[in-house]
């Protein structure tokens, strides 16, 4: 079977829907740094979407830390299969919105010399929580960040999203070139002011005089991104090359869903994203919070119960009704009460998370969602107890979700058996975790110390403490789908 590529485009099966554009008139105006799974789901999607009429639009992607989506897609011509999977079926379409992937590692002055290039208008981020070297609990720059340290040393061969952002500014502005705009697509609360603030904080460091430069020229829009997206599997490239008649070395499986919101802020112009179905708005901060704390509150929270209960993917957990109990009342009585946005019917938001959370076609792992918890924590679930505990209001199964997250990242199932534990902060967890050995009072005591998760006002909340740690000795002495009958009601 042939590879997809450009020349094996024109034999792809009628019914698969391929580029309505010629891909020879197309030319790159972003740079997406953390060209993974979610980018090629969502924004090139819309990308892909608009280039018949604005070819000047394109995307040059670039992967920051491996080559494997390099490897992927440029013996593939930057050619790549979706595929939205429902109850219906699987329903294929190649997307050509992406020119070329760079490798930062081997390609870096290459990668560097373009985002200066005055054709590159956008340079866009889905570089996950831990790429912008930040503290979670506070979402400042994390100065002593390893990478951060180096790029200071090394401004001209930066490995950090920020440092190569800010070397390529810092070269637009020796040239009297105007700035990029900076555009995350990554789920962190208020995503461009806390992009602004880190890249701001970076530049300054460098120079003062170029962090001036970037804090008054330089627009950083916040944006709001939903798709489901699990993870790809070999089955998942048999299927594809059924469908298409070519070998798609990294298709991408996700939902019908997509939504974007985006803040109408780009001085060095955009492409028109709205024709294309994106909500242009003035103020996405509500869009985010929304999204933040009732999907990926909720997300997080299926992830932990879920793994440690022994289901698989999130739509196996979902066919337990305690869960989906659970998780409607997560929603309901704990996360909307907190979110104040007039027009929004957020019960209809909530009954249609439930049922994408349900989606028997989407084998969205548990594994998958769960990891790099430290750093969505503060995000998903800690600003909403926060809000809660301040209101004086009951926060039963937010601590819920909490726990399970304190005793997922053990190491060690209900069963016995290790869990692979995928964070940045994985090994001093464990050693946390095994310095507590089966106590789970002192679990909790350690791993509320790691202030840059909790922060210290979580540490010292005698409500927090009380209702986090009954809910962790349950989990220890009845497990996770017991104690989530009992919490459910």
């Amino acid at each position: 079977m042939p590879r997809l590529s450009s020349r094996s485009l024109a034999n792809v099966p009628a019914g698969v829907i391929t580029p309505a554009y010629d891909r020879g008139g197309l030319k790159a105006g972003i740079v997406h740094l953390g060209i993974g799974a979610f980018h090629r789901a969502h924004m090139a999607v819309y990308i892909d979407d608009l280039l018949a009429a604005h070819p000047d639009w394109a995307i040059v992607g670039a992967s920051l830390r491996r080559p494997d989506t390099k490897e992927a897609l440029v013996p593939q011509d930057g050619l790549y299969t979706i595929a939205i999977r429902d109850a219906s079926g699987t329903h294929p379409r190649v997307i050509g919105s992406i020119l070329s992937v760079l490798d930062a590692n081997t390609e870096r002055d290459k990668l560097i010399a373009l985002m200066a290039s005055p054709e590159i208008r956008i340079v866009s981020l889905t570089v996950t929580e831990k790429g912008y070297c930040h503290d979670p609990a506070t979402g400042e720059l994390h100065a002593g960040h390893p990478d951060i340290v180096h790029d200071l040393a090394n401004p001209q061969s930066p490995k950090s999203a920020p440092g190569l952002i800010v070397e390529a500014l810092a070269r637009r502005r020796v040239a009297a070139q105007p700035a990029f705009t900076v555009m995350s697509c990554d789920n962190l609360p208020s995503n461009g002011k806390t992009t602004r603030r880190i890249v701001s904080r970076f530049a300054a460091l460098r120079d003062e005089a170029l962090g001036r430069w970037v804090e008054e020229s330089v627009a950083f829009p916040s944006t709001m991104v939903d798709r489901i997206v699990p993870a790809t599997t070999d089955a998942d490239r048999e299927t594809i090359a059924g469908l298409i008649g070519a070998d798609d070395a990294w298709p991408i499986m996700t939902e019908p869903f997509t939504q974007w919101v985006i803040e109408d802020h780009f001085p060095a112009g955009r492409p028109p994203f709205e024709t294309v179905g994106a909500q242009m708005v003035a103020d996405v901060e509500p869009f985010e919070l929304m999204k933040l704390r009732m999907l990926n509150g909720s997300h997080s929270t299926l992830a932990y119960l879920g793994y440690l209960a022994g289901h698989q993917h999130v739509a196996d957990a979902m066919g337990d009704p305690a869960f989906v109990k659970l998780i409607h009342g997560l929603m309901s009585e704990e996360v909307i009460p907190t979110l104040h946005m007039p027009g929004t019917d957020l019960p209809a938001y909530r009954d249609e998370l439930l049922a994408r959370f349900a989606n028997p076609a989407l084998k969205h792992r548990t594994w998958q969602i769960a990891m790099d918890g430290s750093q969505k924590l503060p995000q998903r679930l800690l600003g909403t107890i926060r809000d809660r505990l301040k209101a004086g209001q009951t926060i039963t199964r937010l601590a819920l979700g909490v726990a399970a997250w304190m005793r997922y990242v053990t190491g060690i199932d209900e069963k016995g058996e290790t869990i692979d534990v995928k964070d940045p902060m994985a090994t001093r967890l464990m050693a946390i975790a095994a310095n507590a050995g089966d106590d789970p009072e002192r679990l909790f005591d350690g791993l509320v110390e790691v202030t840059e998760i909790f922060g210290r006002d979580l540490s010292e909340n005698g409500t927090f403490r009380d209702v986090v740690s009954a809910h962790l000795v349950s989990l220890f002495d009845e497990g996770a789908a017991e104690t989530v009958k009992k919490v459910a009601g």
